[in-house]
């Protein structure tokens, strides 16, 4: 954990899942973190519940409330001086079938999963570009690299972050900018939960692949070590990551195996 010791780390989507179980990790650590989600009780408890190393300082994120994100990070550059490692965690999930969704679940997927991202990673970019380094680390999805059954919209917009995030590797490295993107498999926390299904409305069950996923504590230190070495890509979760090595082999026997699968 020597990568993170003096950082100032921002972690989005805090309140709960892989971001609550990073803070958790980190607050051992003597580092700055900022965590951030629109549950502010559910950070002021983190904030409580992780009196370690690390001093945490809580900061409300609307996602979708992309108007005010300039003026959030100017406000947090002016606290803190800079910021050294930002973990784009926050996002929403989907589950509903093409034919039956109505279009502003898309439209809220891109908003919150794509366009809310880009918006925060664009109003950082100059002040890691003047420091000359800064970590941006993403928590796309396997669905960023490949797509399945009821999570179109949600497949849709991670493939966007990894393609935004390519781009932004190639242009700004040079520059000391840093990405990791991070793609989970099935991890034990209320994604599934909140899920949109057809007509908007969060699907409010934890389905059974989300339910016998992997430990978000353990998912974290996993991730924790991936950002250490700084790795450009990584694949986290269970026999689910299989997909993608199957599918650089071959893309008809991936769709053979997607299609005998139980991916709800």
């Amino acid at each position: 954990m020597k990568y993170f010791k003096g950082k100032k780390i921002w972690i989005t989507g805090a309140s709960s899942g892989i971001g609550k179980a990073l803070v958790g990790q980190l607050s051992t650590v003597p580092c700055t973190l900022v965590i951030s989600s629109r549950n502010t009780e559910a950070l002021n408890k983190i904030q409580q519940d992780n009196k370690g190393l690390a001093k945490i300082k809580v900061v409300p994120l609307d996602l979708e409330a992309i108007s005010g994100h300039s003026s959030l990070v100017n406000k947090l550059i002016q606290d803190l001086q800079n910021i050294d490692i930002v973990v784009l965690n926050a996002g929403i999930s989907q589950r509903s079938l093409v034919e039956t969704t109505v279009f502003s679940v898309y439209q809220k997927m891109m908003q919150v999963n794509y366009f809310g991202n880009i918006s925060i990673t664009k109003a950082l970019l100059p002040f890691i570009k003047k420091q000359k380094s800064g970590h941006f680390v993403v928590v796309t999805s396997l669905t960023g690299k490949f797509g399945t059954p009821y999570r179109s919209g949600y497949a849709a917009s991670k493939h966007a972050l990894h393609g935004f995030f390519e781009s932004l590797y190639l242009e700004e490295y040079q520059n000391g900018v840093d990405v990791t993107l991070v793609c989970p498999g099935f991890v034990k926390t209320q994604l599934s939960y909140n899920a949109l299904t057809e007509n908007n409305q969060p699907l409010n069950q934890l389905d059974q692949a989300q339910a016998n996923g992997m430990a978000p504590s353990i998912f974290a230190n996993k991730m924790l070590r991936a950002i250490e070495k700084r790795k450009y890509e990584v694949y986290i979760g269970g026999k689910e990551t299989i997909g993608i090595y199957l599918k650089r082999i071959s893309t008809q026997l991936f769709l053979w195996a997607i299609k005998r699968s139980s991916v709800r």
